[in-house]
């Protein structure tokens, strides 16, 4: 069973820094890859960041290239997320996501194929 609990979100003024980590218990049996999603209010969860555990290979949506940094820890199982120079348009709940569909379709996974989501952790960013 896949369980992913997500934290370092918080409030933070436009152009600061947030880092997001997000721990994973994963089955050993199976080999996952990772990801960040995010959810902004009335609108559908979309996937900001991938990584591939083998290489290190990232993948970032153009809204976020350039000011977000996706990493892992494949030791601990933890996926990060840095953040910085945070835009209002980047408010969301943050998800992180591990699944071997990730592996498969990498940025083009759809939510609805990922089965294991953590709570979440929301990030608010003012203007």
């Amino acid at each position: 069973e896949v369980q992913l609990a997500e934290s370092g979100g918080g409030s933070v003024q436009a152009g600061g820094s947030l880092r997001l980590s997000c721990t994973a218990s994963l089955p050993r049996s199976e080999t996952y890859c990772m990801a960040w999603f995010r959810q902004a209010p009335e609108k559908e969860r979309e996937i900001v960041a991938s990584i591939y555990k083998q290489g290190g290979r990232t993948w970032y949506s153009d809204s976020v290239k350039g000011r977000f940094t996706i990493s892992q820890d494949n030791v601990e199982n933890i996926l990060y997320l840095q953040m910085n120079s945070l835009k209002p348009e980047d408010t969301a709940v943050y998800f992180c996501a591990a699944s071997a569909v990730l592996c498969w379709l990498g940025h083009t996974t759809p939510p609805s194929s990922i089965d294991s989501w953590g709570q979440g952790t929301q990030v608010t960013v003012s203007s």
